[in-house]
């Protein structure tokens, strides 16, 4: 059973910057597809971000393109998501995913609040 920790989420002012890390264990990393979700009140679970197991692409939500960034180390199984200018409106939980094949798993989430 694999398991993704996030961390990263804060507090931070309209056009501000934060970086999210997820940290897989108990998993091969590097055969993972990885995303990230988020969730705001009242609405449904969302893609924000994706990344194939290598990292040669990346898909992005077109209501963050240009302003967030996807990467990962496969060494360290680790996944990112660089958010610059952040908006009021990319308050939610940001939640780490892993797909292969029929395996898919969550991390618990981590709050980003942007609000001056």
């Amino acid at each position: 059973q694999a398991q993704l920790v996030e961390s990263g989420g804060d507090l931070v002012q309209p056009g501000g910057s934060l970086r999210l890390s997820c940290a897989a264990s108990d998993v091969t990393f590097s055969l993972y597809r990885m995303s990230w979700y988020r969730q705001a009140p009242g609405k449904e679970r969302e893609l924000v971000a994706s990344i194939t197991d290598f990292g040669g692409s990346t898909e992005y939500s077109d209501s963050v393109k240009g302003r967030f960034t996807i990467s990962r180390n496969n060494d360290l199984d680790m996944v990112y998501l660089q958010m610059n200018n952040l908006r009021p409106e990319d308050t939610a939980v940001y939640y780490c995913n892993a797909k292969f094949g029929e395996l898919n798993y969550w991390g618990q989430g981590t709050p980003v609040t942007v609000s001056s």
